[in-house]
């Protein structure tokens, strides 16, 4: 059987059997990767610890048929510990790992390994509101997936903007005459966090006052969940607390 490495995260595990595992990986070069885990649930694992979620580690794999067979296992990044030590760290990476398991495969690109992998470094380190840190990777993993909201023009005529109505469903920012009736607003700074949100502007976006940051939140979150076409159900835990980690 053909062997390989990568670079992975690991996004989810499944017990299989007595001992081992099938863990659920976003690769940088080959994808989404599904692999069997032998023996990981032993005491006497050599690298058992290296293969839960939110970890970062350089695999060896056998390729199988329908599973792959993961043989060695070194980390590169040890984030778990600190993310699960905090519960809003927690509840956001878990949000984060399945989005990116939600993706499809033609999906999985490098930029998607890399996006993840920085935001759970980012959580880990307690760098930002993790709140805000999920907003930042659901508004970028969705443009690199292409579906990028329309933040200036109207997402569906394209008129020119100002605009001051957001509606997921339509793409994004809509003018006036596109808008459904009874459209909610959205107030220029909150409109300005979005961008901030997308472009990684972490000085504007720590600075955001807590009722823009929960209007964006909730506009990111309907947005992410209307263009993957099933609902997240991590983001139900989700606080919209952005006091805890920012500094």
């Amino acid at each position: 059987m053909p062997t390989y490495r990568d670079e992975a995260v690991i996004l989810r595990t499944h017990k299989l059997g007595e001992a081992d595992r099938i863990v659920t990986m976003l690769s940088r070069r080959n994808g989404k990767i599904r692999a069997v885990a032998k023996g990981v649930r032993r005491t006497s694992s050599k690298f058992g610890s290296r293969l839960e979620p939110f970890m970062v580690a350089d695999l060896q794999l056998y390729q199988g048929r329908s599973l792959d067979i993961v043989q060695q296992a070194e980390s590169l990044g040890a984030y778990g510990a600190d993310i699960a030590a905090h519960y809003d760290r927690f509840t956001s990476a878990n949000a984060m790992v399945e989005t990116a398991d939600r993706l499809s495969d033609a999906e999985a690109t490098p930029e998607q390994y890399l996006l993840l992998v920085g935001g759970l470094r980012a959580l880990s380190r307690g760098e930002h509101a993790p709140r805000s840190i999920l907003d930042s990777y659901l508004l970028r993993v969705m443009a690199l997936s292409g579906w990028a909201p329309s933040l200036s023009d109207c997402a569906r005529c394209a008129a020119p903007g100002p605009h001051t109505h957001f509606i997921g469903q339509l793409g994004g920012l809509v003018c006036v005459n596109c808008a459904p009736a009874g459209s909610p607003r959205i107030s220029p700074s909150t409109l300005q966090l979005l961008r901030s949100l997308m472009q990684g502007d972490w000085d504007a976006v720590d600075a955001a006052p807590r009722s823009d940051t929960a209007a964006a939140s909730g506009l990111v979150s309907a947005y992410a969940q209307f263009h993957l076409e099933r609902g997240i159900r991590s983001l139900a835990h989700v606080s919209d607390s952005s006091g805890e980690g920012t500094r």
